[in-house]
């Protein structure tokens, strides 16, 4: 984990563009370049993003993974959830597969994703992610694995003005090490969408919560132990860097502390115990 600043690798990443009409065709011509090296007709992995509003974000987002050095035939799916500002434009910039799902929420976008994915094995990604070159080899190595069904990564903050990168050190130990205990008996819990990847085969059985409602990826891993192991990718080369804006959220660093150690230590005990068999798509989160 990088203690003190954030990894070099993201900074090639740091476009400052504030919207659509200010992407100059020379990134998209280069961020293409590196799409057509990658992508392959019949993919084996197929890489889906959801994106709401995110016609900046997700041109950093795309530009990451095309940086993927693999030999895995892969594919980048981008499902525009509904969006109302010029996402579409920039994916229609960019040579990669999308589609428009006009329910709003996270679980009706990846569910079209899955659908439209055609890839044996799916990873999903987030649109204010940026992932490194080796992250889909590091979670296809553990999802290959004889009896795995599903497999989730691990992911940093980038620091900002009142998050500096030593205090998210100190917040990511914390996440770490909680995941580690919800590991043992509700691995579910650690599944975010930001890094997760899984068996298409399965998952189609399972299907996403149709809602919005927070939590779909841990539902759809939730509903997918039933078919095999959950395994977790501890790997550094497979961490993932996002922003601070779902921190910033809660006001201030020592809040989202707080809050974060509130809501942990609620539930502790019932990190003890396997979590009993229920209906995930009308289930809350309670």
């Amino acid at each position: 984990m990088d203690l003190l600043n954030a990894p070099d690798w993201i900074n090639q990443f740091n476009f400052p563009y504030k919207s659509f009409e200010e992407i100059p065709q020379s990134v998209f011509d280069s961020i293409n370049k590196d799409l057509d090296l990658i992508q392959k007709p019949d993919p084996l992995v197929s890489i889906v993003v959801p994106a709401w509003n995110e016609e900046v974000n997700i041109l950093r987002s795309i530009a990451s993974l095309a940086k993927q050095k693999t030999n895995l035939p892969l594919e980048i799916l981008v499902v525009n959830n509904n969006s109302t500002d010029n996402t579409q434009k920039t994916l229609d910039s960019l040579h990669i597969r999308s589609a428009f799902q006009p329910i709003q929420g996270w679980g009706p976008a990846r569910q079209m994703g899955l659908e439209q994915a055609r890839g044996k094995y799916l990873l999903t990604a987030d649109s204010d992610g940026l992932y490194p070159p080796d992250w889909a080899n590091e979670l296809m190595k553990v999802l290959q694995q004889p009896g795995v069904v599903c497999v989730y990564g691990r992911y940093s903050f980038i620091p900002s003005p009142g998050f500096p990168r030593w205090k998210l050190t100190m917040l990511e130990t914390m996440k770490d090490t909680v995941a580690e205990l919800r590991h043992l008996k509700r691995p579910h819990l650690n599944a975010y969408g930001i890094s997760l990847g899984y068996v298409r085969e399965y998952a189609l059985k399972v299907g996403y919560v149709m809602h919005k409602i927070r939590g779909e990826d841990g539902r759809m891993c939730f509903d997918l132990m039933n078919y095999g192991t959950v395994k977790q990718v501890k790997s550094r080369k497979a961490r993932v860097w996002t922003g601070t804006r779902t921190l910033e959220k809660d006001g201030s660093f020592s809040r989202t502390v707080w809050l974060k150690i509130g809501i942990e230590l609620r539930r502790f005990r019932s990190m003890f115990v396997s979590q009993a068999p229920h209906d995930t798509k009308t289930s809350t989160n309670n």
